[in-house]
């Protein structure tokens, strides 16, 4: 996305002038860090005790984006000891995220060690932070309403509505688990067809495969039908070289500007292809954008034509033994560099944002625990735009 200056869009000698996409992007954000910079942070310097270290200011300013305690409900009445603030308890975790911490413990002791990342979570005193286990048990329930996710498709309506994008680069990426994987599952046995001559009338329809059944439904039924335990995958990177690991994959639409658009995390051994055209559809619904640029992996004529059906150009890397379209123009491998993008949120996800440290067992909380990573990368990315 360019952020300054016109583009054109070419393509099979199509040319529009487009309008610069990003200035509402701009404009929003630098009004609001602005006013970080101009009040809170001096606020804040005068209550903590010590001076803010430029990590605790990047987690300030990642908190006051995303603003996750106003999405956590009040916490539940009844008998017995009440219930930890559930607030402060999610302001905790994207902090965890944010500082890359491996385990729970580590978070916990490190808010009972800092008074500063104490009192900005949430925790006035030190007998005010809670145990691992009240942090697991709220991570659960965290990770059962999907509150990271409703929190990210919030801040895509508030701060990407109505922003035109140039490309949204898409790929995959291997989360390692510490669970035992899931046994595999062997192929349904082909049922011998009957010696002799054919009986006649129509032959008994074959049923379908998992592409042509998207091409028909929604993305969330799309995405429900694919597999979610933990399995064992293999991935080829740029050199041919396979790379095995047990637990998950993430696969992420990513803008020009490094902004992750949608995550969907599958078991390990999914294709990618199978997963594009729900990917497509669901990015669709929440930003506009021109290009979809992916690799051979995605390089399907159904996956082809459901990005065309979107209005976008597909540019797909393209497999020798695939002739259903032409080979890509020298423009469009120009402009198919343009998905190192998503490689480089990935590897700020895997190194920065705790993606590489999965302790938790289960799809629903390792898709938790990587869309926390997800929303502070998505905050300081916006950041990023304006400083």
């Amino acid at each position: 996305m360019a952020l300054k200056g016109k583009y054109r869009l070419e393509r099979e000698g199509i040319c529009v002038e487009q309008k610069p996409p990003g200035g509402d992007i701009v404009d929003t954000i630098a009004s609001m860090w602005g006013r970080v910079q101009a009040r809170l942070f001096p606020m804040l310097e005068a209550c903590l005790d010590e001076p803010a270290t430029s990590k605790l200011r990047q987690l300030i300013g990642i908190l006051e984006v995303v603003r996750i305690e106003e999405f956590v409900g009040l916490p539940l009445g009844g008998r017995g000891r009440p219930q930890c603030d559930r607030k402060a308890l999610a302001r905790a975790f994207v902090a965890k995220a944010v500082y890359n911490l491996p385990t729970t413990e580590l978070l916990v002791e490190l808010l009972r060690g800092q008074p500063n990342l104490r009192q900005v979570c949430g925790f006035p005193r030190r007998q005010d932070v809670p145990s691992a286990a009240t942090f697991s048990r709220a991570f659960a329930e965290f990770a059962t309403c999907g509150l990271a996710d409703r929190v990210h498709e919030t801040l895509l309506a508030q701060h990407l509505s109505g922003v035109q994008f140039e490309n949204i680069a898409r790929d995959s990426t291997e989360i390692v688990a510490r669970e035992k994987p899931q046994p595999a599952t062997p192929p349904e046995p082909k049922i011998p067809r009957p010696r002799g001559r054919r009986p006649q009338g129509a032959p008994p329809p074959e049923p379908r495969k998992r592409l042509e059944r998207q091409v028909q439904q929604t993305p969330a039924q799309a995405l429900a039908e694919l597999p979610r335990g933990c399995t064992r995958g293999c991935k080829r990177d740029s050199h041919g070289h396979a790379h095995y690991w047990i637990g998950y994959k993430a696969h992420l639409d990513v803008t020009d500007t490094m902004l992750p658009i949608s995550l969907v995390t599958t078991s390990a051994h999914v294709h990618d292809s199978q997963v594009a055209i729900p990917l497509a559809r669901l990015s669709a619904q929440r930003v506009t954008a021109q290009y979809e640029l992916m690799d051979a992996g995605y390089d399907a004529q159904l996956v082809w034509q459901a990005v065309q059906d979107l209005g976008h150009a597909p540019i797909i890397e393209l497999q020798p033994r695939h002739h259903y379209r032409p080979a890509l123009t020298a423009a469009d491998k120009d402009r198919l560099h343009a998905r190192s993008a998503v490689e480089r949120v990935n590897a700020r996800l895997k190194d920065e944002f705790g993606a590489r440290h999965v302790r938790v067992r289960g799809h629903a909380k390792v898709h938790a625990h990587l869309m926390f990573g997800l929303l502070a990368l998505f905050a300081d990315q916006l950041l990023k735009l304006v400083t």
